[in-house]
């Protein structure tokens, strides 16, 4: 019989899929994508327009690509099973690139899709295997190859003006625009005052049961203020006289409306309202949600079933379910809530105009496997997120939920009539609620609505006063984004796609353009280089980070994939634009790294003008008699505080989902601001003593405070302090930046073998491993990766031995053997600038030791293994999975 090979993205959806197939196919993973654009040139076309990419193999798939050529190369048959999207389409292309290396390959190679990884879903897929779809292919070949002529020639621009290490991305630049620009509205917002009066009522002459009722209007004219939404009054004023009327007013029911409400169910989720609901809910950020719904997607391990494919594919704009799963739906609904709860005829849901529909809805591939049954089977969060998929699913195919709604309009009359109102509601049936709750950003008048109950009221009753309850309010500007109210935004200007959103949100942060205060549920504050950056890509290229043309070029990337458009032509039309912007912006662009602008205010030390300068961390004050070649000269500095976000605001202090502990004296950290951006502090920071517990919000280790050793500084004379560095701790002078002594851990009685200068020092390297290198560096080069040791060796004279640590015991051995020689001698992780320079410089020295000396003296036991007592718990990898990424 003959045997195909299947490549698939990953191992886990292999694992998956592998039992459905048999015994005659091989499932094989790419591990994602095994060709880009090359990482060191742009890697696109230009000078002729054509647009092409040079696509290269991914650097560190070699071996993988060479396995799976020859695996190909065995097989009749090759079908190409990577993730039904575009992703998906380009992965399979360049599959099919590099394993169709002649006519004969080409010809084997077939495509398979399919949206559940489930028995019937993947054997169906087979037997409608296809061609590669050269439009989806193109559709996302454009995307890449816009993103990189945004970043690869905008972000220079930015290094050149701003400082290194920035980026510019197409969709990225437009999503931190949104963040900046809701940041300045809130700063420039002016509140309005407004006041609000509740009246307390009951029926009169009745056992008390009292309501509330909200002032509409006055005299038949509804109550208005600028800007404010609901009815209220416009000051404190006429708060007052209304309520002095009022306590000497006639009430009475005017009217009473009765109604029955329906609350209908949503559509099964797409992928933007799953990232949103999960938010809301769960407290996933979209980086989470999208990897948890990943592996339910590819399959988890269910008891003796095996690994067993959860839910649909979750990348999808649709609404559409098939009608399989909605039947299945409704026979769990018939079967378990009773007839009551499913409509006569399934229900269907429309998506947007624009939604592509390649896809189903995200539901789950089999609604018996109910949340509960498969608990034991799954981790927390992935609980979490089936349940909330399943629920929602489930929902969609139930009756609505329908309450009995009334509405009351009540009269004041005094020497004005005032209008009040009052709306109640009663649930007759809770229909699609018994098993989901819809999640909102924000609470609503039908939320107030659902909320009250009230009293058996009639037309004309008079009603008696209990109090009356004048507030004040003002209003408040819109709130800062959250993911979820985010991933809305996009999504409604049509931005970016819902597969793109997590790495959007993710590259933003990374780049430290905006940080996210608030918990997991938290908000986003623009840094000051986001606002910086913003500014200045905004300000040079107006047309190609505008978020009309963003989302226009979301619908031309679909055209493309529906072969309306092709991929040439959009990149033509986009580079015109581009490049006369890119023109314009390297000769006119500020430059913010050389800005020195004279300021009014005064040095607090010696009163000369401040000037207002950019650093590392943003914008800060100096002082203009500073002189470079004066160490006399005046060094003040402060912050400027003026333009940037106000981190003081009760969202930004609010605990994270976990509250971070001291590891110095163990109080709740909370966030301070310094001369350097935001970060992290203990609550005794300003204390006497202090707690200078520190620590970085771009780093995830606490920085401790520097404690005494009780030792002189031999230098200055100042007490010696340890401290916290990047590499680890250690010893210097706490007179520091003046003083810059640092204790070295010496190797007493021993020079550098190599100069006979230097003394030998214990260092440790960027990865944490530890070496020995001389103190004279960097005249002399003189490192050893074993402790040096000052005795001769017995055998061959060498003036030192080296010292090294096996599981069978601690030994010295003599550094003119073969492998020791080639391993000192080897260059370091990261000097080697070519490919096998590292074996061949071990190789050279190895050969050149003729005569090796075999010198090797056991002289102690190995030091214990670690224990829980002495090096604290394992964090297993699964637990450090489910942490929470924000």
């Amino acid at each position: 019989m003959s045997k195909s090979l299947v490549i698939v993205e990953s191992p886990a959806k292999a694992k998956t899929i592998g039992k459905y197939l048999g015994k005659d196919f091989e499932v094989q993973a790419s591990i994602g994508h095994i060709m880009d654009l090359p990482k060191n040139d742009i890697g696109v076309e230009l000078e002729k327009r054509t647009f092409e990419p040079t696509l290269i193999v991914s650097p560190g798939k070699e071996k993988l690509v060479d396995q799976l050529k020859k695996a190909g190369a065995k097989a009749d048959h090759i079908f190409l099973a990577p993730d039904p999207d575009r992703e998906g389409e380009a992965i399979a292309a360049h599959l099919a690139i590099q394993l169709g290396t002649n006519a004969a390959q080409r010809k084997k190679i077939r495509r398979v899709t399919f949206n559940e990884i489930t028995k019937k879903a993947v054997q169906e897929a087979f037997n409608h295997a296809r061609d590669i779809d050269q439009d989806l292919v193109d559709a996302q070949q454009t995307r890449r190859v816009l993103d990189r002529l945004v970043g690869y020639q905008v972000s220079p621009l930015l290094w050149d003006k701003v400082r290194r290490g920035l980026s510019a991305g197409r969709v990225q630049t437009v999503a931190l625009r949104l963040i900046v620009e809701r940041e300045r509205e809130i700063g420039a917002f002016k509140p309005v005052e407004y006041w609000t009066l509740d009246a307390q009522l009951h029926p009169q002459g009745r056992t008390p049961e009292s309501f509330t009722a909200r002032l509409t209007g006055i005299d038949g004219k509804r109550a208005t203020v600028e800007t404010v939404a609901s009815p209220a009054l416009p000051n404190g004023v006429s708060s007052k006289e209304a309520v002095a009327e009022l306590e000497k007013a006639a009430w009475s029911v005017r009217a009473v409306d009765k109604k029955q409400r329906k609350r209908n169910p949503s559509a099964p989720f797409t992928t933007s309202q799953l990232q949103q609901d999960s938010a809301r809910k769960l407290g996933f950020n979209v980086r989470r949600t999208m990897g948890v719904a990943q592996r339910l997607y590819e399959g988890v391990e269910i008891g003796p079933e095996g690994s067993v494919g959860l839910i649909t594919y979750m990348r999808t704009d649709s609404p559409r379910c098939s009608p399989e799963s909605i039947q299945g739906a409704r026979s769990w609904i018939q079967s378990t809530l009773g007839a009551k709860y499913l409509p006569a005829a399934p229900v269907a849901y429309k998506g947007k105009k624009d939604a592509q529909d390649a896809h189903e809805a995200i539901r789950p591939t089999d609604v018996n496997r109910t949340p509960e049954s498969i608990a034991k089977y799954l981790s927390a969060e992935q609980q979490k997120l089936y349940e909330l998929i399943w629920k929602r699913f489930v929902a969609s195919q139930m009756t609505a939920a329908i309450f009995d709604v009334t509405t009351v309009d009540i009269a004041a009359k005094a020497r004005h009539t005032y209008d009040f109102r009052v709306s109640g509601s009663v649930p007759v049936f809770d229909g699609f609620l018994k098993v989901y709750e819809v999640s909102k950003e924000k609470k609503d008048e039908e939320d107030d609505e659902l909320g009250n109950r009230l009293p058996a009221l009639s037309e004309g009753e008079k009603l008696a006063l209990e109090e009356l309850k004048p507030e004040q309010h003002f209003t408040e500007p819109a709130p800062r984004y959250n993911e979820a109210s985010l991933v809305k935004e996009l999504e409604e200007r049509g931005i970016g796609r819902p597969s793109t959103y997590a790495s959007i949100i993710n590259t933003i942060q990374d780049r430290e353009y905006v940080v996210k205060h608030g918990g997991a549920r938290g908000r986003f504050y623009p840094t000051e280089i986001g606002m910086v950056v913003c500014d200045l890509l905004v300000k040079n290229f107006p047309y190609i980070f505008d978020t009309a043309y963003t989302a226009t070029l979301e619908g031309e990337l679909d055209d493309i994939e529906e072969g309306k458009e092709k991929w040439t032509d959009l990149l033509g039309g986009f580079y015109t634009h581009f490049e006369k912007e890119l023109k314009v912006a390297e000769k006119k662009m500020e430059s913010i790294k050389a800005m020195e602008l004279k300021t009014d205010e005064k040095c607090d030390l010696c009163g000369s003008p401040l000037l207002l300068k950019w650093g590392k961390f943003g914008t800060f004050f100096a002082c203009s008699a500073y002189d470079k070649k004066d160490k006399n000269s005046c060094t003040f500095t402060k912050e400027n505080t003026a333009g940037k976000p106000d981190m003081n605001t009760p969202e930004a202090q609010e605990a994270e989902q976990n509250e971070e502990y001291c590891e110095n004296c163990g109080r709740v950290m909370v966030l301070r601001r310094g001369p350097f951006g935001m970060f992290m502090s203990c609550p005794g920071y300003s204390e006497d003593p202090p707690c200078k517990t520190i620590r970085k919000l771009s780093s995830k280790q606490q920085q401790k405070p520097p404690v005494p050793t009780g030792e002189m500084c031999p230098l200055c004379g100042k007490e010696l302090v340890l401290r916290q560095g990047a590499y680890g701790e250690f010893v210097s002078c706490s007179g520091y930046p003046k003083c810059k002594y640092v204790k070295q851990n010496l190797i007493e009685g021993m020079k550098c073998p190599k100069c006979g200068v230097g003394d030998l020092a214990e260092r440790k390297a960027r990865r944490g491993n530890i070496f020995w290198g001389c103190t004279n560096y960097p005249k002399c080069d003189f490192t050893s990766n074993y402790k040096p040791v000052a005795k001769k060796c017995p055998k061959c004279k060498s003036p030192y031995l080296l010292e090294k640590t096996l599981k069978s015991g601690v030994y010295l051995f003599c550094p003119n053997s073969k492998p020791a020689a080639a391993e000192e001698a080897a260059p370091k992780k990261g000097a080697a600038a070519k490919k096998g320079a590292a074996k061949k410089a071990v190789a050279k020295v190895a050969a050149a030791v003729t005569e090796p000396c075999e010198y090797e003296k056991r002289i102690g036991d190995a030091p214990p293994p670690p224990t829980v007592e002495t090096h604290g718990p394992v964090v297993e990898k699964e637990d450090a999975e489910l942490q929470p990424v924000s």
